[in-house]
């Protein structure tokens, strides 16, 4: 097997005792998204590059399953850096998961003019998301797009790992996903880009931890691919999302507040109140930035006396509840301001 550049971390869990009747592993593998597809190219004009300054792969592609979980059949998606601890918890609940390297490094390089319109910013994430021509700003071809990425990468899991079953989520023709059996999830300007394409692109679920958070765009509120009940969002309300009125905005013009109000998770228990819209008031010393970051698994997350996080029945109700279980409607914030 060809082992230049490319990580193999199979068997991550402890290997049972010898003689031990044993039934799958937990396999996590890597992979510079360079080396699996020809067709891939740099864009440095958005600081989109496979490799550092100092020749350090910033490519590296992440994928994770259980065999020894029964499997959900479900493919999360993660747009935003590997995450460790978040993929342990997917894996556990039954489903599979990849990080993928795709052109979104564009943020910085959007003129304020467009940051402030309707319309730039959601075009962008589009284009990076798709790879097809959205947005006047970039140049992202398909094979650089999210969608070709992750496409590539699960055919690539197929061939290296055939005990996780990833070809279960690619059409019989081998040219796409099967969105149906995608959650798309991500954290900030990830949890935005899922967002977005979902509005595009039908999938199983949306996870946003933090997000979505474009504040001054229109496409929320586009008639949406993805239906409505399928958008799942957790945010901690000292976060700057809160006080710029970014997440209560997003999440009543994506139309959840249809599914009930937003729960304080840290006073009503899991499944609470089967709402889609999910927020805490843990400690964080008054800190916006630690806010933003505590409600994925890592080390700004919220923990327990003994140590354990606090938030493990949410982030298994993020990626697990039943999407046709919903709370019941409420009416909108007067005080969250939404572009009509």
């Amino acid at each position: 097997m060809k082992l230049n550049f490319f990580l193999f971390l199979a068997i991550a869990a402890a290997l049972p005792a010898l003689g031990q009747n044993h039934k799958g592993d937990r396999y996590k593998l890597s992979v510079r998204a360079s080396e699996i597809n020809p067709e891939a190219k740099e864009h440095p004009e958005i600081g989109y590059v496979f490799a550092d300054q100092k020749g350090k792969p910033a490519d590296l592609q992440y994928g994770a399953v259980d065999t020894r979980v029964k499997s959900e059949g479900k493919l999360v998606i993660w747009l935003m850096g590997h995450n460790r601890n978040l993929f342990d918890r997917t894996s556990s609940y039954g489903l599979h998961g990849i990080q993928v390297h795709y052109a979104n490094r564009w943020f910085g390089l959007v003129p304020d003019s467009a940051r402030s319109d309707d319309s730039s910013l959601g075009e962008v994430r589009l284009e990076a998301a798709t790879g097809e021509d959205h947005s006047k700003l970039v140049d992202i071809p398909k094979p650089d797009g999210m969608k070709a990425k992750a496409l590539t990468f699960v055919k690539w899991l197929e061939k290296e790992n055939p005990e996780g079953k990833w070809g279960q989520f690619v059409t019989k023709d081998g040219k796409d996903l099967i969105w149906e059996s995608v959650i798309m999830a991500g954290s900030s300007h990830g949890s935005t880009t899922s967002a977005r394409f979902a509005v595009h692109q039908k999938v199983g679920r949306v996870v946003m931890f933090c997000g979505p958070r474009d504040r001054f765009q229109k496409w929320q509120g586009f008639p949406s691919a993805t239906p409505a009940n399928r958008f799942f969002g957790f945010s901690h309300v000292l976060d700057g999302g809160w006080s710029g009125n970014h997440y209560c905005r997003s999440w009543q013009m994506l139309g959840l507040n249809e599914f009930g109000p937003i729960v304080n998770v840290d006073k009503t228990p899991a499944p609470f109140g089967n709402s889609r819209r999910l927020v805490s008031d843990a400690d964080v010393g008054g800190n916006d930035k630690k806010a933003h970051g505590m409600v994925t698994p890592g080390g700004s997350s919220a923990k327990n006396e003994d140590g354990t996080f606090a938030h493990e029945s949410v982030w298994k109700y993020l990626f697990t509840h039943p999407i046709d279980k919903t709370g019941a409607p409420v009416t909108i914030d007067p005080d969250c301001k939404v572009l009509k």
